[in-house]
């Protein structure tokens, strides 16, 4: 990855902006006494402040301790630890506690995360085809619709909808609180009471994370479509805050993107529309259920699409032709956050005009009855997915994460031995010439000898 900040060291000239003075008819410069005045300094998430950029010293933390290491064999491309980590280090320091640590570490969790991003690559492209339309129809040329465009629309909506149900599957498994996951539970196991409170701090700050995962994973775009969308999967439209920045959508257009089966009824009776996808999936899509979990033995095209795209890994999509945002792209085009290096990518062999584009496959419309008829044989054989599980001196690493940047500060810079010795050498006054070395090094020789003897 390449650095933001060229130098390590805190800049030696005032941070500020300058401002007319209308009284004295001068220019007056305000110097900025904290990062926190800079008005791009934080974004919130749910109500939780996350650091949107960071200052020399934090780059420097962030890469010498909480960066993936590169022993790994895909140490060179991003993967969802990556956006795992800066996201983590990012967030509020309220969040920095050992269960939410060992939460966000889970296998299960990991996963969850992995089918969101999934749901979310494909959601923004129907978002973006959905207003596109909108503005061609409300142009002053309007365009006629056609019989096939409404029924492609359709379909793409059934793909949306199995999309769903992969990460209502892997949801579902999360809040039962199975094997290893009791300690995360709602329910306090020797009391059987319900934690309410504590429960629902940890569901809060896994929205307001896993918002942020999603959102640096896709390019840092569609922001605000990408949090509504989140909210509404996991909390229903009853129990979250309509902003003004977030879109409306007509009837017919959200029935296309939330899917035939979301129902808004009383808040008492509201289920979540993962819950909703999960009561009322059709027979075939049941065997999208078992995805990740057993080889699919069936004949059905799409099944097998859906197969390929969860269970390869990000590092290797490049191989099945498959974007899943940044995952599986070169980590020497981006930078510390994870933002595309403009210069960098002109340098490298990689090209932004040759990448390929996000855009929706258009499906046969012929052949979309295969999806009823495919052949359906037993299930032979398990998948286990390679989770490298993360020892407790990372997390304890990660609750020092305060006191590590608080250390830094005061010293006002970090710097490796290659870097302190490349800026001793920088300076003359501070080496000694080569006679007086030579001398010195031939006394201290020639008494050595001496004492031998």
């Amino acid at each position: 990855m390449n650095r933001i900040h060229i130098e390590r060291s805190l800049p030696k000239y005032r941070v500020g902006k300058w401002k007319w003075n209308e009284k004295s008819e001068e220019l007056n410069f305000r110097v900025y006494t904290d990062l926190e005045d800079r008005p791009t300094r934080f974004i919130y998430t749910n109500g939780y402040k996350f650091i949107r950029t960071i200052n020399q010293d934090e780059e420097s933390v962030l890469r010498e301790q909480f960066v993936r290491s590169d022993n790994t064999f895909d140490a060179d491309t991003v993967i969802i630890d990556d956006v795992r980590n800066l996201v983590l280090f990012l967030m509020p320091k309220e969040f920095l506690n050992m269960q939410f640590l060992e939460f966000m570490h889970h296998p299960l969790v990991h996963r969850l995360l992995h089918g969101l991003i999934i749901y979310f690559e494909y959601f923004l492209r129907f978002v973006e085809l959905i207003l596109v339309q909108r503005d061609e129809l409300s142009d002053t040329y309007q365009q006629i619709k056609s019989h096939n465009s409404t029924k492609i629309k359709r379909i793409w909506s059934k793909y949306l909808s199995q999309y769903r149900i992969l990460v209502a599957r892997d949801y579902t498994e999360l809040i039962t609180g199975d094997g290893d996951l009791n300690q995360f539970y709602h329910l306090r196991s020797k009391l059987n009471i319900s934690a309410t409170k504590s429960d629902g701090i940890l569901y809060d700050q896994f929205l307001a994370v896993a918002t942020q995962i999603v959102w640096i994973s896709l390019h840092r775009r569609a922001y605000f479509v990408i949090e509504m969308e989140i909210n509404r999967l996991f909390r229903s439209e009853h129990f979250y805050a309509k902003r003004p920045e977030y879109p409306r959508f007509t009837p017919a257009e959200r029935s296309l993107l939330y899917g035939r089966y979301n129902k808004i009824v009383n808040y008492r009776n509201q289920t979540s529309p993962l819950m909703q996808e999960m009561q009322n999936i059709s027979t075939a899509d049941v065997p999208i259920v078992l995805i990740g979990r057993r080889k699919y033995p069936g004949t059905d095209p799409r099944i097998l699409e859906l197969e390929l795209e969860y269970i390869v890994p990000g590092s290797q999509l490049r191989l099945i032709d498959v974007q899943h945002g940044i995952l599986g792209h070169p980590k020497a085009v981006y930078d510390t956050l994870l933002r595309l290096n403009w210069a960098a990518l002109r340098q490298s062999t990689h090209s932004w005009i040759a990448d390929k584009q996000p855009y929706l496959r258009i499906p046969n419309i012929e052949n979309i009855e295969e999806h009823k008829s495919s052949e359906e044989l037993k299930y032979r054989y398990n998948i286990f997915f390679k989770h490298e599980p993360t020892n407790r001196e990372t997390l304890a690493k990660w609750m020092q994460r305060e006191k590590l940047l608080e250390y830094y500060n005061k010293h006002e810079t970090v710097k490796s031995v290659h870097d302190e010795a490349k800026t001793r050498l920088a300076f003359e006054e501070e080496r000694s010439p080569v006679d007086k070395i030579v001398s010195s090094y031939m006394d201290i020789i020639s008494k050595l000898r001496q004492n031998k003897r």
